[in-house]
């Protein structure tokens, strides 16, 4: 019988269980586990069918990149929503340079230091940069709705601009533009544009995460062989390839978040340390999700067609109405609204991956058994099965725009997306997102404006490195 448990409920007293599961020959079990991965199943298909193999949601894989730039692939994959919240436990698991798995990019992509992300929180460090971000979002606050109204009103206009040249607009490109801009005025206090950057922020920030990223993912050209393009999972590529865009989009934030900068030494912090700390919350945390998050909104809510389309329209203009104006209490009066947002994040995860490693010897529980893991094992979880639970949610693999509205509000806390279930808070003693409250307030507003301007549009979406590509065929003006 099982001593305790990973969450913080009583144990169920399951059976203790040997983790099922294998790693392979040495080096060949990898590069095997690896095609299955990219090429021959895809990552869905590749947990979905261990799963069935072993009757379980957990067991021992292999992970990419591995073995050639991972120093080991080895981990334990927690695919439910039980077992996946042993990586929220501090006290149990450490996240130390694990933020991308079993590969760790270069250090001169961050200035040569290990920035936030990268630290875990019995780092000292860690703990001073996080209450440095968490102050700065919470002094920000009555600047969320209008920087991100007006750069909505601006993308609104340059789609309806495109459709009418060009009879359809690459929603992708426009809502990168804008998430730039609002990100950096955020945090600058300045307009990209007035910078030495000019229009090529979200050029330069593309480039540099693709660089870091490369190796965890696939460039997926349909005429190339894959042993050539699995080469990207054999080297870690250069940053010298960005290093001079990087300069200028460091420098721009150094030199226009003066006051922001002089906060950080205020705390004790390096001056240039908290502008590479800055640079990767502004460029990866910030820019980088809302690439893959908004597009990936547009597209379920596309999805659900005229009539959610009306049922959103109806509840936003009323509320509206009613309050004068989209505030932060006008925006809590929507249940529609913020159920659409959690469905898209429980289904579609802007950051499907999660790591972690045992700080101990520990007792894991999934719905079904209990699993000892041993210290220092790495622990994966994929998030898009964990949030796609069927013993937590009905008609899990559908998207239900109303799944989160009335009683449906008791699931909230199973949609993990910020690292941390939606239920928490983040803090300088956790790994959740700093501005996961603001990620949540700008898909809203997102909804808001869209459907105050228009009561229905299409949408063709297909499927890109990133996540979702949306192409925005019409858009119905509100009658």
């Amino acid at each position: 019988m099982v001593p305790s448990s990973n969450s913080a409920e009583p144990s169920s007293e399951l059976d203790l269980q040997e983790i099922p599961g294998s790693y392979g020959l040495p080096f060949f079990g990898p590069i095997k586990d690896r095609y299955d991965y990219f090429y021959n199943q895809g990552k869905d298909e590749f947990f979905k069918s261990r799963i069935k193999k072993y009757n379980s949601t957990v067991f021992r894989t292999n992970i990419p990149p591995g073995p050639f730039i991972s120093s080991d692939p080895r981990v334990v994959a927690v695919l439910d929503s039980k077992s996946f919240t042993i990586l929220f436990d501090n006290n149990k698991v450490e996240k130390k340079d694990i933020l991308d798995g079993t590969y760790m990019p270069s250090l001169s992509f961050f200035g040569g230091y290990r920035v936030c992300a990268f630290l875990d929180t019995d780092e000292s460090e860690h703990n001073v940069l996080k209450s440095f971000f968490i102050t700065f979002l919470a002094n920000s606050h009555n600047k969320f709705i209008p920087y991100l109204r007006t750069g909505l009103s601006e993308l609104f206009e340059n789609l309806e601009h495109n459709i009418t040249d060009e009879k359809s607009a690459d929603f992708n490109k426009n809502c990168d533009n804008m998430s730039f801009d609002f990100v950096f005025r955020l945090v600058t206090g300045s307009n990209p544009s007035d910078t030495k950057l000019k229009a090529k922020g979200p050029s330069t920030v593309d480039t540099w995460l693709a660089l870091q990223l490369a190796p965890l993912g696939t460039a997926g050209l349909k005429y190339v062989p894959n042993f050539i393009d699995d080469i990207i999972h054999t080297v870690r590529l250069p940053f010298f390839v960005i290093k001079s865009g990087y300069k200028k989009l460091y420098n721009a934030v150094y030199d226009s978040a003066t006051s922001l900068l002089d906060d950080a030494e205020k705390l004790g912090l390096k001056r240039d340390e908290a502008c590479h700390n800055l640079v990767f919350l502004a460029a990866f945390n910030a820019f980088g999700g809302m690439k893959v998050l908004f597009p990936s909104l547009i597209k379920w809510i596309a999805s659900g067609g005229e009539s959610l389309h009306r049922r959103l329209a109806d509840e936003i203009r009323s509320v509206i109405k009613e309050e004068g104006d989209a505030t932060f209490s006008a925006l809590e009066k929507m249940p529609l609204t913020k159920s659409v947002v959690y469905e898209t994040l429980r289904i579609d995860p802007p950051v499907p991956f999660q790591y972690a490693k045992a700080r101990e010897d520990l007792i894991l529980e999934s719905h079904d058994a209990a699993f000892q893991i041993k210290k220092g094992e790495t622990i994966f979880g994929y998030q898009p099965l964990a949030t796609k639970d069927p013993k937590v949610f009905e008609n899990a693999e559908e998207f239900v725009a109303d799944r989160f509205v009335g009683e449906g509000e008791e699931l909230i806390k199973y949609v993990y997306w910020s690292n941390g279930r939606e239920t928490e808070t983040p803090s300088a003693d956790n790994k959740q997102c700093p501005a996961k409250d603001l990620v949540v307030l700008c898909c809203r507003l997102m909804l808001v404006e869209l459907f105050l301007r228009y009561d229905t549009f299409t949408a063709e979406t297909g499927q890109v490195a990133l996540g979702a590509s949306v192409t925005i065929t019409s858009l119905s003006k509100a009658t």
